[in-house]
């Protein structure tokens, strides 16, 4: 197949069987690292800079800045250099340093705010400072990535609607929840074609998305400290936050029984599927979506150095060997 622009390239049909993940259950991991940003993030760089150009409020010479912690960061930074747009990438510490390269090789300006918030992260600073950035310069686009519906709706006619199509009958669905694009994306999918399959968002541990109290994140990718404007927790069927440190071990968990070099969003998602099966009925089809590969937790997730220091060596130990689970912290009623 010949494509005319990189960022086109969108495979969406992927799936991993887990065959031995839950012998009582059909475990499969939706894989959307597989396109040339590396990352899910794709789809919503994609689906919101074609809305903001039908709207007109993106115009050739225009400059985009966005707010990432690194996938949305370099997907925009991919296509946006194809469409000759300039792009100002708004991050943080937390930010790999690879995402922060592959941004800045792609022309991408980045500029990393180390000031944290009142909940003792960033992103109530990053975009603070897109706010004193747009003041001071009208012109500017923000797309806005917490608050765009075009960041849902790809999701929705895309994603959630890849996975309907390959599984003809869903039982669970875990999603973790960053923006809450792609969850919401999947319930508005899901409770139309769907309505009985359980949908669980997944969040990590000191992330506020929940209603929790903050707390320190190592790990970007899944959880906020400014609750997410897309989620509406009524909506989903359970929550379950997930330690970082639980997170790191599934990861690398799935690279050495499956050869699955996964991100720090698919660990914490299949933290949360080994979790939970153990109490699901026998026969499940249970789906899990992966944003991304491992590329850029090299040196963080996969560094046994990084890992102690930061969760001490207990964290090198298979995730099935952790005592306990991860919190339940609601249902749908």
């Amino acid at each position: 197949m010949i494509y005319e622009h990189a960022y086109e390239i969108v495979v969406d049909d992927v799936f991993l069987h887990l065959d031995r993940a839950s012998p009582r259950h059909d475990v499969y991991l939706k894989l959307e690292g597989l396109n040339p940003a590396g990352s899910i993030k794709l789809k919503s760089a994609v689906s919101m800079v074609e809305d903001a150009e039908r709207r007109g409020v993106l115009q050739p010479g225009a400059t985009v800045i966005e707010s990432s912690s690194g996938g949305l960061g370099i997907a925009l930074a991919m296509m946006l250099a194809d469409k000759g747009y300039r792009f100002i990438c708004v991050t943080d510490p937390n930010i790999s340093s690879l995402s922060r390269d592959i941004m800045s090789a792609l022309g991408a300006e980045v500029v990393e705010v180390d000031r944290r918030d009142t909940a003792g992260g960033y992103l109530g600073s990053r975009i603070a400072y897109i706010e004193q950035r747009i003041s001071a310069d009208p012109a500017l686009v923000w797309l806005n990535q917490y608050t765009n519906p075009a960041n849902w709706r790809v999701h929705d006619q895309y994603t959630a609607r890849a996975i309907t199509a390959e599984l003809s009958k869903v039982d669970y669905l875990f999603v973790g929840i960053g923006t809450s694009g792609t969850l919401t994306g999947c319930i508005n999918h899901f409770r139309e074609v769907s309505p009985d399959t359980t949908i669980v968002a997944v969040d990590t541990l000191g992330s506020v998305s929940f209603g929790h109290m903050p707390g320190p994140r190592h790990i970007p990718g899944v959880g906020a400290s400014k609750p997410p404007e897309l989620f509406h927790p009524e909506l989903v069927d359970e929550m379950i936050v997930v330690p970082e440190s639980d997170a790191v071990r599934t990861c690398r968990w799935l690279a050495a029984r499956y050869g699955l070099f996964a991100g720090g969003s698919t660990g914490t998602v299949m933290s949360a599927i080994l979790r939970r099966a153990q109490d699901l009925p026998a026969g499940s089809c249970v789906v899990g979506i992966s944003p991304d590969f491992g590329d850029r937790y090299a040196r963080t997730i996969y560094d046994d150095a990084w890992v102690t220091e930061v969760f001490g060596p207990e964290c090198l130990a298979e995730p099935l060997a952790v005592a306990g689970g991860p919190e339940l912290t609601g249902t749908r009623s």
